[in-house]
């Protein structure tokens, strides 16, 4: 990790995580616990994208546990997952919260270059998040977001694959003030930009409901400029912050 530093006035910390072998290889296991205390605000990122390499023999896997805490505030932005060909790349991340918890968190995926110059050259992508709510009864489970990347043999673009598409965005959110208004808006935001996108809310628990939002493109930068836009909007509405400027450059 690198030092904590603050982006505003607003109080929010801002904690970035630092892969020092640079990339994840074959067998490679990275565990992260990240738990945000009572009423605490953090920003969570990376230092650069996470690079899934060749992985013969056994893929590469990042396993992540989430705990908020009354009142706690996580926001998660890392920079882009970009997975090489011939990578098989799983990723768990378990989250628990409560009701007065607020999430965002966000995921690029990128297609790695390639010799030929052809995409989707990897084996294997999994990504898995789990979302529980923490009552007086015990945990519930809000969420179950499961996604398998399994790119054919051959030809791999057009119809029933990615929809032609080559880059994917996802957005979660949960927060007690998330509901049908706020996806519909979030939705109008999307047609804004070159990309397909599709919203889904979950049920709500003690009050929490969840939003899931789901985009296409063909380039890392549009897919994160759309991200970008309905992140701002939540940042400013709901904590008058201004837009995410994560300063790397």
């Amino acid at each position: 990790m690198l030092r904590p530093h603050y982006l505003d006035d607003s109080g929010q910390v801002c904690y970035v995580v630092v892969n020092p072998g640079g990339a994840y290889l074959g067998a490679d296991l990275f565990v992260l616990d990240v738990e945000v205390q009572d009423g605490a605000d953090l920003l969570l990122t990376t230092q650069s994208a996470t690079k899934v390499y060749r992985t013969p023999g056994s893929f590469a896997e990042q396993r992540m546990s989430v705990r908020l805490r009354e009142g706690a505030r996580l926001e998660l932005m890392p920079d882009q997952l970009i997975v090489y060909r011939e990578a098989s790349y799983r990723q768990r991340m378990n989250v628990t919260l409560r009701p007065s918890s607020s999430l965002v968190m966000a995921e690029v995926v990128t297609p790695g270059w390639s010799p030929d110059g052809t995409a989707f050259r990897y084996e294997e992508l999994r990504l898995r998040n789990e979302i529980q709510v923490e009552t007086g009864g015990g945990s519930q489970l809000l969420a179950l977001d499961n996604l398998l990347i399994r790119p054919p043999l051959g030809e791999v673009t057009g119809m029933g694959f990615m929809e032609g598409f080559s880059h994917l965005g996802s957005l979660i959110v949960v927060d007690r003030r998330v509901d049908q208004a706020l996806a519909d808006e979030l939705h109008r935001i999307t047609l804004e930009h070159d990309a397909l996108a599709g919203i889904s809310l979950t049920r709500s628990i003690a009050g929490t409901t969840g939003l899931v939002l789901r985009s296409l493109s063909n380039s890392t930068g549009e897919v994160n400029l759309l991200l970008r836009a309905c992140t701002s909007v939540l940042r400013e509405r709901w904590h008058g912050q201004e837009p995410l400027n994560l300063r790397k450059h």
